[in-house]
């Protein structure tokens, strides 16, 4: 953790300020210490130079294991490819003329591969992520200046209301227990005339076509371990499979949304070796998280003007993407509960 990221943090519970006590520091960073909260008095530990602010055991913990796994297999500057660039820019609108010296909460953050980005556009980047996920983020940015990362709850946030100049989440609110309390938590977390971008499982009637749905009652209730063996055993073949009805002439591309594997072959740039681990990782993805609920335009549309941002829009780009921006003289949402 680096001192600069203090004045960042306050108590997930009351909101207070936290006083610092460093056990262990090495080159400006604080590699072991506590915060403890001027308010409450809780204490929070720091611990691999990542504050924690929840408990290591959790309902997120197949997203730590999947990102430790895979730390670096989908940053830009492992694949070489524009990949996770291409996407931030597409789904936020956002660029470097926007982001450059602001402060940017990026929620839900994995390994890094959009605050990665985030950081070559200019910007001040806070991960957080309720997994083990930010030792790998950690492991991956921490080096850099302009990169804080805490361990959370997306529900208890450890900033204060009305924080950062920008709030995005790609590819996490689905698997929250309460999605819209989710959206809500971020939304209190921006500043008056800042801007969110969130993204979300598309619920359509295609959705019944998709195997990880028929599978999801099995999967989630096997051992992380075991379901990743399984996954990164079958991928080749499942892959051969999946491409070969790819190309049947006019029923391809529905047919391979038969097979339980997320094929990227036609998709990205890849090559075979990059093909089949981003395969194990978004397979494992679909299938292990205990939470899964996509949603639809009108719904996200609706609970975005319900948290008070303005100039909502709804698209659906690569998953259904929302767009909003927090009013400088903003109303407040209602009260954020926590459904198990």
């Amino acid at each position: 953790m680096k001192r600069s990221c203090l004045r960042i943090l306050r108590c997930p519970s009351c909101l207070a300020s936290l006083r610092l006590a460093v056990d262990c520091e090495r080159d400006g960073d604080i590699e072991r210490g506590t915060l403890r909260c001027a308010g409450c008095s809780r204490d929070f530990p720091i611990v691999k130079s990542i504050p924690r602010f929840v408990p290591s055991d959790n309902y997120a913990n197949n997203f730590g294991f999947q990102w430790n796994e895979f730390s670096r297999t989908q940053l830009d500057s492992q694949s070489g490819l524009p990949i996770s660039r291409e996407r931030f820019l597409a789904q936020t609108h956002w660029d470097e003329s926007t982001l450059r010296g602001k402060l940017v909460l990026d929620a839900g953050c994995g390994s890094g591969r959009f605050a990665e980005v985030v950081l070559m556009l200019g910007a001040e980047v806070v991960g957080i992520d309720y997994s083990t996920a930010v030792d790998a983020a950690w492991r991956n940015l921490g080096s850099h200046p302009r990169f804080h990362v805490a361990q959370g709850d997306i529900y208890a946030l450890p900033f204060a209301p009305g924080t950062f100049d920008f709030v995005y989440s790609l590819g996490v609110l689905q698997h929250t227990p309460d999605v819209r309390g989710a959206l809500f938590s971020l939304v209190s977390r921006l500043k008056p005339g800042g801007s969110m971008a969130v993204d979300f499982y598309f619920r359509r009637w295609l959705n019944a076509l998709e195997p990880k749905y028929w599978l999801r009652p099995l999967t989630t209730r096997m051992r992380q371990e075991r379901l990743f063996s399984l996954i990164r055993r079958s991928a080749p073949a499942l892959l051969r499979f999946s491409g070969a009805l790819g190309r049947v002439p006019l029923a391809g591309r529905l047919l391979r949304r038969l097979v339980p594997v997320a094929n990227y072959e036609g998709i990205y740039p890849l090559d075979a070796q990059q093909l089949e681990e981003w395969a194990v990782l978004d397979t494992f993805d679909w299938l292990a998280p205990r939470h899964d609920h996509p949603q639809r335009p009108h719904t996200v549309e609706s609970w975005m003007r319900q948290a008070g941002l303005e100039g909502v829009e709804v698209e659906h780009v690569r998953h259904l993407t929302g767009r909003g921006v927090k009013p400088v003289a903003s109303r407040s949402p209602g009260l954020v509960s926590r459904t198990e």
